[in-house]
């Protein structure tokens, strides 16, 4: 039985933000989340429902991150693994919420890798998640001027902390990524 149904966080994420760019931010952790999951033998749609509503402050109270939605989730009736799940992903950031379940770390780690992959893609010609490849995410990954705003510290310290290769991460989470391709707009024109 899931923690709370997709419908529902669908709503409650759109009742605090309605910024294109947030909304696409949160289908793409969505479907990285749910790829990850049975990986760690997690249920899809609670860390899936977790991928949607980790940045639900983040729109109208961007200074309270990880703590304003903390008090929007218990408001909401969220089950409080979701919750910690959510704050965490901000550990050493904007919040003191060490990760400590697969499905926290993971959230930890691809939140920003799931911004530097998206930038990559829009570089291409194919402004495709489907065609980009593990190299071409490496490269840009290592050009420190490249989504400058990415802390590649945290992708890194996340990657250990889930017990997988950087490699390995970047893969799953373009595989991830490809799932849910139409919806976050990284079709492109293949």
């Amino acid at each position: 039985m899931a923690m709370m149904s997709r419908e529902t966080a669908w709503e409650l994420l759109n009742r605090y933000n309605s910024e294109e760019h947030l909304i696409k931010h949160a289908l793409t952790v969505e479907g990285v989340m749910r790829h990850f999951a049975p990986l760690f033998g997690g249920d899809p749609d609670d860390w899936g429902v977790l991928g949607l509503l980790h940045d639900l402050d983040y729109e109208r109270w961007p200074e309270e991150h990880c703590i304003k939605e903390q008090e929007l989730m218990r408001e909401a009736g969220v089950d409080p693994v979701l919750i910690r799940a959510a704050a965490s992903h901000g550990f050493g950031l904007v919040c003191d919420v060490e990760p400590q379940s697969d499905m926290e770390k993971t959230l930890y780690t691809i939140d920003e890798l799931t911004g530097l992959i998206a930038a990559a893609c829009l570089m291409r010609p194919s402004k495709s998640v489907l065609d980009i490849e593990l190299k071409s995410v490496k490269k840009k990954f290592k050009t420190k001027g490249f989504a400058a705003g990415v802390d590649r510290a945290v992708i890194e310290d996340g990657a250990n902390r889930m017990g997988m290769s950087l490699d390995e991460v970047i893969e799953h989470t373009i595989l991830g990524m490809r799932e849910v391709a139409d919806a976050i707009g990284l079709r492109g024109n293949l």
